[in-house]
C-alpha cells in the first residue's frame, strides 16, 4: 500500500460509520425483532455480473464497525477481474451486525466496482499509448476518497483530489482574472513555486495566450476537429496536454493518434454503472 492509500484510510472509518449512522439512526427493528441477541452467522457474498472489484476492504471494514468479532474471508483480490456467480467474500459474526451492516456495505462495493470496471475498461482502449487516463473532482459529496481510489484500482490516475492539491484555472477563473494571461501570472505569483499551472483553453488563441505565459499544462476543453490537432502540435513540447469534455468509454478512442499526455474523464465517476453484488445463504453457525 503507497502512502497516497494510507491517507485514504485514515478517514474511511468515519465515512462509514457515517452511512451506518445514515441506515440505523437508533436500531434496526427488523433484525432485532427476529433474530436472538448473541447468535452468530454466515453468508456469501457473490457476484451477480461480470467486472472488476474494488472496495473489498471497505465492505469487511463495515461490518467490522458493527461487530469487532466479525470475520471476513476473501476469495478474490483488489483489482480482480470476477464472473458472475463467484463466490468473492464470506462473512461471519453476529447475525444482527451482519443483517444491519448488509445494504451499508453493499453500496459500497457496489458503487466502487463500478468505477473499477468502468475505468479498467477504458483505460484499455489507451494500452500501447503514453496517454494517462485521470478522473476529476465530479464525484459523489463525501465519497470521493472511495470513489477517486476505485479509479486507481481500475487502472486510471487521480487528477487533483481537492482544490487544495493544485492550481487549474478554468474558465470563470479565467474571466474573473480578465484573461488568459492575468490569470497564469496571479497564480504564478500567489501558488508555492513548486505547484504547476494548469489552465483551460478553449480555442487556439487561448492556447497561444497560454503557452506564452508560461502555463506548465493546458487543458485542451471541448476542442474539436482540426483545432483540436493544431492545439496538440503547438503546445508539443512548450506544455504538457490534457483532453477533456465528454469524454467517455465510448469516444475516448479517438482521441488516442493525437498523442496527448492526459485524458481526463468525468464518466468514471459520475457515469460507472454498478457492479451486482450480494450478500446470500445467511445462516447461523455455532
Amino acid at each position: 500500500m503507497n502512502a497516497s492509500k494510507v491517507t485514504q484510510k485514515l478517514h474511511w472509518d468515519e465515512l462509514i460509520l457515517a452511512a451506518l449512522r445514515e441506515d440505523i439512526p437508533w436500531e434496526d427493528v427488523s433484525a432485532n425483532a427476529v433474530v436472538p441477541e448473541g447468535v452468530r452467522g454466515h453468508a456469501d457474498l457473490i457476484a451477480k455480473a461480470d467486472g472488476v472489484v474494488a472496495g473489498l476492504p471497505v465492505f469487511g471494514r463495515t461490518f467490522e464497525l458493527l461487530d469487532e468479532t466479525a470475520v471476513i474471508v476473501f476469495h478474490v483480490g483488489e483489482g480482480a477481474s470476477v464472473k458472475a456467480g463467484d463466490l468473492l467474500a464470506e462473512v461471519t459474526g453476529d447475525m444482527r451486525a451482519i443483517l444491519s451492516a448488509e445494504r451499508t456495505a453493499l453500496n459500497f462495493l457496489q458503487r466502487m466496482s463500478g468505477i473499477a470496471t468502468y475505468t479498467r475498461q477504458t483505460a484499455e482502449l489507451l494500452e500501447g499509448t503514453n496517454t494517462v487516463l485521470l478522473d476529476t473532482r465530479k464525484t459523489t459529496p463525501l465519497l470521493r476518497t472511495f470513489e477517486k481510489y476505485a479509479v486507481t484500482v481500475g487502472g486510471g490516475r487521480n487528477h487533483r483530489f481537492n482544490l487544495s492539491d493544485g492550481v487549474l484555472l478554468k474558465d470563470n477563473h479565467i474571466g474573473a482574472a480578465g484573461g488568459v494571461k492575468n490569470a497564469i501570472e496571479r497564480a504564478r505569483a500567489y501558488a508555492p513555486f513548486v505547484r504547476k499551472i494548469e489552465i483551460e483553453v478553449e480555442t487556439v488563441e487561448e492556447l497561444k495566450e497560454a503557452l506564452d505565459a508560461g502555463a506548465d499544462i493546458v487543458m485542451l476543453d471541448n476542442m474539436k476537429g482540426a483545432a483540436l490537432e493544431e492545439a496538440v502540435r503547438l503546445a508539443k513540447g512548450r506544455a504538457k496536454t490534457e483532453i477533456s469534455g465528454n469524454v467517455t468509454r465510448e469516444n475516448v478512442k479517438k482521441y488516442v493518434s493525437l498523442g496527448v499526455d492526459y485524458i481526463s474523464s468525468g464518466a468514471l465517476t459520475h457515469s460507472a454503472p454498478i457492479l451486482d453484488v450480494s450478500l446470500k445463504h445467511l445462516t447461523s453457525v455455532g
